[in-house]
């Protein structure tokens, strides 16, 4: 799988777009109590689900290379992947919801959607693909039973 650019770049690139769109757009603020508190519960969330998937992923000794899903050496379908087949990309979208409520502008929304619209494309539709080779009907029987993001 050649990717162009890794998730974490995508993730960076969201997140300066929001950013600018916070800054330039000079509609869509809001504001509610607990705000503040949505966000640490966010970003707790996020920083939570990310470490325990690449705990997992240490544990069982397989990569977690998104460049190179073909290189994987194990299917991890337990633990956090019993709910998610990508927490680790959940946590970065986590953390975008999160900088969304933290700049405070609705249309921020659209930008976290999407996010998860281009890694569904261009990310994880070929994981997907690189691992249904790999790992025949076990990943294909797992994908029917875990929902994609959550």
């Amino acid at each position: 799988m050649k990717l162009k650019l890794p998730p974490a770049i995508i993730f960076l690139v969201f997140g300066g777009l929001m950013y600018l769109l916070a800054e330039f757009l000079p509609v869509g603020n809001f504001d509610f109590f607990g705000r503040s508190y949505l966000i640490k519960a966010l970003l707790f969330l996020a920083v939570v689900i990310s470490c325990v998937a690449l705990i997992q992923f240490y544990l069982v000794k397989t990569t977690t290379n998104p460049k190179n899903p073909s290189k994987a050496t194990f299917l991890v379908t337990n633990g956090i992947y019993k709910y998610s087949r990508n927490p680790m990309y959940l946590g970065l979208l986590l953390i975008l919801l999160g900088w969304a409520l933290w700049l405070a502008n609705a249309f921020n929304v659209l930008l976290a959607a999407g996010f998860v619209s281009y890694m569904n494309s261009f990310q994880i539709q070929p994981e997907e693909s690189s691992l249904a080779s790999l790992f025949g009907k076990e990943y294909k029987h797992y994908c029917i039973r875990v929902r994609r993001w959550f």
